[in-house]
């Protein structure tokens, strides 16, 4: 390999080791919100975490097809989440039916310890996402 290939070739890895991680923190994040109950958010919080899946699904697929958007998808599903996920669950409830906050969430809620870890841990793979994503679009 060129010098010039080799970062490009190491960003291309680096993304898709950081999509396993992504991934990963899907299936916790989401295995957090079926133990909670499906009915403990509101239909709003419903609608925009499926659109979000869908296109981390998407994204997951772009990037190991090694697909030309796969860097884009990165970026744009990897900040959006990370800002969507940051302000429905670690701010107050400010946001009405956008809100499914952990901020003195009422008992109903069944947020716990594991809750806040699922959480944190999809934005920080959310953000590694979107960062891989634009080391990627940088160097190839």
């Amino acid at each position: 390999m060129t010098s010039s290939i080799a970062p490009a070739f190491a960003a291309q890895r680096q993304l898709r080791m950081v999509t396993v991680i992504f991934a990963v923190a899907l299936l916790v994040h989401g295995s957090d919100h079926l133990r909670r109950g499906m009915s403990t958010v509101s239909s709003t919080v419903m609608a925009l975490g499926t659109v979000q899946l869908i296109l981390a699904l998407a994204t997951i697929v772009l990037i190991f097809r090694g697909h030309r958007w796969a860097a884009t998808a990165a970026i744009l599903i990897g900040f959006a989440s990370a800002a969507g996920f940051t302000l429905v669950h670690l701010f107050p409830d400010w946001f009405g039916p956008f809100s499914d906050s952990f901020i003195n969430a009422p008992a109903a809620a069944e947020v716990n310890g594991f809750s806040w870890f699922a959480a944190i841990f999809e934005i920080i793979a959310d953000l590694a996402l979107g960062f891989a994503g634009l080391r990627v679009r940088r160097l190839g």
